[in-house]
């Protein structure tokens, strides 16, 4: 009885909230079996006085939850102890095409080796729990699977192919490195060569591959829009409604109802103004500014979302889900409805919206001395284009500058704030790339006419400013409040890849690292001083590399490397991420004047929205690039035998890859390719050198190529230099794929 009494819940009154029969929190099912060893189900239930059907269910359904999020495991007498007490770690499978993989670590750190043989149990985004088991070959630490936590994948996208009576999926996410088998049968209605999706019936074990039957046929390899199609499946990503979503929505119509007016601060007087690119759907942010004796007073409103989408609707779990919008060439697969994406929550010119705006008042250094966020209702007195604005504050144009007549002294403040902004940019040092974006344009076919590059001009850069201040002012304000949120979280590079840096640099005569850790003003005085080089594409790319990936955390600490700032959260975009719809609720919760400790968020709430909004930002990334790719090889299917000019973009052990000048498409010169030679792969200089002649390739290098092979399937496109003799050898078949007939 003893047992029983000892342990109070600290969180039984949001359990009661939450549930209509509240059990033991998760919190306080960890702390007992921090202290009372590896106890089961029924032990558990025992010390918790659980003694109902309803609630042995209720924790059941509790335990099995904290498996799946890893935070307890179970071991083989069916006891649950935590994690971190039994020295195991959690986290995410990252696949190589290669076969191999890594764990990316729920608590951050490096990065764990996952070999082939361990990799045969699991495919690419899989949830595990691993322990250590050693150092590999190339001093990474190595990881053996102890259990599997969460499959990540139901169906697999590919295209069907037969050998004998055994059927075969090809995955066509190339990190999916097994083949999805089909038994006899279970093929449906696929032929072979055709894309179809197929959901695993039996995943991937230790002695067996997955097991699978073919659900749908998608279509033939080759018709238009299917690349499309393809990414979003493969990628799993979601693109349909669930019904009880679409019954919400219904709720919503095109203008703000008036009870919702109520009690805001009323903009709707004040010349706000979005300014977007021409092919913009939805206008999320709108800006504002005008002079004052200190400096400027500049406003930022932002679409308020979280006034619309709350925490207790099928709206918001299906958010949480896409946690991104999807942008593919001509087509988007929005985070919210159109409804509210492309109506209610869009800034869309003379009509009434609930925003949510940050007050800030910058200094003559352009410096955010003080910040106020309200509740706003506002009004849109213009929708701009980039084009435009720069017409009007930077070209001149007097016929754009007599068309919008009373706007152009706002732009004109705005102009000027922004240059005072890119002053203390430079000033602080935050890292600014040269690169190239490009768009598709289509023909009515929808095929490939012209890629070309988006060009950004000072009006871009004005907006980027103005969202970037906002969004230290976001969280300046949550740090302040101490309120559970996620902050945008750049990290410093790691010191090897600063060693590596370092030594790169200093064998082309540049000694601009000093330290051991360098400053994000290090490498704007590095980018400063290569400027005009011949080899600057080279150093930048190098100095690109070394850095980390940002990420979604609650971690207060680490701040944003590149852009040099402290404090740094998404605010700007809650239409389209949902981060910042999370950082909306809690700024709303305390201007609501509610207390941090009852929001209805706790910091490891965060963590695992974080993690799960970072992944579903590279899920959207490796999707818009499959698509991307796709396109480009069938563009470059009828251009075989041509030759182009191109840029060495990488530099591997088995070739380069190039960039071809005018078209941005990419393609692999093998290293059987070039000129007959024994060559060795430095990867610190980042280049190729023949043993016996010296020839060197590297990265950053102009060099001509021919295009002769496309390989649709691969998502690959091969090239060899041009002027180069060589005797070609059989191209090896991949063993169980066919040509389509």
């Amino acid at each position: 009885m003893s047992k029983k009494k000892q342990f109070k819940d600290p969180h039984s009154k949001r359990e009661a909230a939450k549930y209509e029969n509240p059990i033991a929190s998760r919190e306080l099912i960890l702390e007992v079996l921090g202290k009372q060893g590896p106890l089961n189900r029924k032990e558990l239930a025992s010390i918790f006085s659980i003694d109902t059907d309803d609630a042995r269910e209720g924790l059941r359904r509790r335990l099995r939850a904290m498996e799946r999020d890893g935070q307890i495991v179970q071991n083989r007498r069916g006891g649950y102890l935590p994690l971190k007490e039994s020295d195991l770690i959690r986290g995410r499978v990252i696949a190589h095409p290669d076969g191999f993989g890594f764990l990316a670590n729920d608590e951050g750190g490096d990065d764990l080796f996952l070999s082939p043989k361990q990799m045969h149990k699991v495919l690419h985004g899989d949830r595990v729990v691993v322990r250590v088991v050693g150092v590999d070959r190339r001093g990474r630490r190595e990881a053996a699977i102890v259990e599997v936590l969460e499959r990540a994948h139901k169906h697999i996208i590919g295209r069907y192919f037969k050998e004998g009576e055994i059927g075969f999926v090809y995955p066509d996410n190339k990190r999916i490195h097994q083949d999805i088998l089909i038994p006899p049968g279970q093929e449906g209605e696929a032929e072979e060569g055709q894309i179809v999706m197929a959901a695993i019936v039996e995943q991937p074990t230790r002695h067996s591959q997955p097991i699978g039957r073919i659900t749908e046929v998608i279509g033939e390899h080759m018709a238009p829009g299917m690349e499309i199609d393809v990414a979003i499946r493969s990628h799993e990503l979601p693109h349909e409604w669930p019904a009880e979503v679409l019954k919400e929505i219904k709720a919503f119509s095109d203008e703000v109802p008036e009870a919702a007016k109520k009690g805001r601060l009323d903009l709707r007087g004040v010349p706000l103004v979005t300014i977007d690119g021409e092919d913009a759907r939805d206008f999320d942010d709108a800006v504002y500014c005008e002079p004052n004796k200190n400096g400027w007073r500049l406003l930022v409103a932002i679409a308020d979302v979280s006034a619309y989408v709350t925490t207790d609707m099928e709206l918001d779990k299906a958010a949480v889900e896409r946690a991104t919008s999807v942008y593919f060439p001509n087509q988007v697969i929005p985070m919210l409805p159109e409804v509210l994406s492309n109506g209610l929550c869009s800034i869309n010119p003379d009509i009434d919206r609930l925003c949510m705006v940050c007050e800030m008042q910058i200094n003559k250094q352009g410096e955010i001395t003080d910040y106020q966020f309200h509740e706003g209702l506002m009004r849109s007195h213009a929708r701009l284009t980039y084009t435009e604005v720069a017409a009007m504050v930077i070209d001149k144009d007097e016929s754009h500058r007599s068309t919008w007549k009373k706007i152009v002294p706002h732009l004109e403040n705005l102009y000027a704030l922004y240059q005072v902004f890119h002053a203390a940019r430079e000033k602080r040092g935050a890292i600014e790339f040269e690169t190239t974006e490009t768009y598709i344009e289509f023909d009515s076919e929808r095929k490939i006419s012209r890629i070309a590059p988006r060009t950004r001009n000072d009006a871009h850069r004005l907006i980027e400013e103005c969202m970037i201040a906002a969004n230290t002012a976001a969280a300046r304000f949550l740090k302040a409040h101490e309120i559970p949120s996620l902050y945008r979280n750049h990290e410093g590079p790691k010191e090897e890849k600063v060693e590596d840096l370092r030594q790169f640099l200093s064998e082309l005569g540049l000694k601009i690292f000093s330290g051991k850790k360098p400053s994000p003003k290090d490498y704007a005085i590095a980018l400063e001083k290569i400027k005009g080089r011949p080899d600057f594409h080279l150093i930048q790319t190098v100095m690109l590399r070394s850095l980390m990936q940002a990420v979604y955390s609650p971690d207060t600490e680490i701040g944003h490397f590149g852009l040099a700032l402290e404090d740094y959260a998404h605010f700007t975009s809650p239409i389209r991420r949902y981060p910042d719809l999370l950082v909306h609720r809690a700024i709303r919760h305390i201007l609501q004047k509610k207390k941090a400790a009852g929001f209805g968020y706790t910091t490891a709430d965060m963590l695992a929205l974080g993690e799960h909004c970072s992944m579903c930002e590279r899920r959207a990334d490796d999707a818009t690039r499959d698509a991307v790719d796709w396109l480009k090889c069938e563009y470059m299917q009828d251009k075989l035998g041509e030759q182009y000019p191109g840029i060495v973009t990488t530099v591997t052990s088995f070739g380069l890859f190039v960039e071809l000048d005018e078209i941005y498409v990419e393609g692999l010169v093998h290293i059987t390719s070039l000129p007959h030679d024994y060559y060795h792969f430095d990867p610190v200089r980042h280049r190729l050198e023949g043993k016996r002649d010296g020839k060197q390739y590297r990265l950053g290098d102009q060099i001509e190529v021919i295009v002769s092979r496309v390989d649709l399937d691969e998502r690959k496109i091969d090239f060899e230099l041009a002027g180069v003799e060589k005797t070609k050898k059989p191209a090896r078949k991949k063993k169980g794929k066919k040509k389509k007939k």
